[in-house]
């Protein structure tokens, strides 16, 4: 079994995959399971280890005994450091951490590559694998990124606009007369009452800022696939006019694969 983890600024999505597996469907290929927890920097490399095994006590796995590696990206050092001493306290084997000089398979062309987070090369590793290129991947998080892989599979830059949730804890933080809402479709686009027409804003609103920025990348790039991921993707998607497909497990499916790359 490959433990796989993605520590995001807001979440940390852990998946179990069977690596004799070939069952499910695209980045779900041979995941067991997955779980989606709060990212918390105070959390002990000790800590760590008695989430973990719990964790995969309820698909009966032992943490001891059926772990053949762990893959990990991070976008938050100490988390990272207290995951990769976990791994080396408790487990026969060293992880696999995305970071300079880890075998990617993948060229990236940023000015400076050291600035390209993980997960970002997590998920246009996954991505190009998956669909090829030219490839726009959307992954929705703190941040929404923009990663545009190239039709020979490198990393070629993108764009990062401020997440769902961060500009709606903005909002509801400088504007006394609104408050928190359910995160769901409205009925009409023209919202009839507060809560709609913030929910309209939301879902239409950050719809079409993605649509508009998958069109202009595809005016430097021509036809391209455009895939999305993250915690909020299954509410942008259905309404977006350019997204083609959705990809929960994006991110661990890229690490399955820099974890294969990684094997000696």
């Amino acid at each position: 079994m490959l433990l796989t983890i993605d520590v995001g600024n807001t979440q940390t999505v852990l998946g179990l995959y069977d690596l004799d597996s070939e069952t499910g469907e695209g980045a779900g290929i041979g995941l067991v399971d997955h779980w989606r927890l709060s990212t918390d920097a105070e959390r002990t490399s000790d800590e760590y280890s008695v989430l973990v095994r719990s964790l995969l006590d309820t698909v009966g796995v032992d943490f001891d005994l059926d772990l053949a590696g762990a893959a990990v990206c991070s976008g938050v050092p100490r988390i990272l450091a207290n995951l990769r001493h976990m791994v080396q306290r408790y487990l026969p084997f060293e992880p696999i951490v995305i970071e300079p000089g880890v075998k990617t398979g993948m060229p990236i062309l940023y000015d400076n590559p050291k600035e390209v987070g993980a997960d970002r090369i997590a998920n246009g590793i996954a991505a190009y694998d998956l669909y090829g290129g030219p490839t726009v991947v959307v992954d929705f998080g703190t941040g929404n990124n923009f990663d545009v892989i190239s039709e020979k599979g490198e990393f070629l830059g993108g764009a990062i606009a401020p997440g769902i949730e961060v500009s709606l804890d903005a909002l509801f933080g400088r504007a006394a007369a609104l408050r928190a809402v359910e995160l769901v479709e409205p009925r009409n686009v023209i919202g009839k009452s507060t809560v709609e027409s913030i929910q309209s804003g939301t879902v239409y609103g950050f719809a079409a800022m993605i649509d508009g920025m998958v069109r202009r990348f595809a005016d430097e790039l021509g036809d391209i696939n455009v895939v999305a991921t993250g915690g909020l993707a299954h509410l942008i998607s259905p309404v977006s006019e350019t997204i083609e497909h959705v990809e929960p497990f994006l991110t661990l499916h890229g690490l399955r694969i820099v974890h294969q790359r990684n094997q000696r």
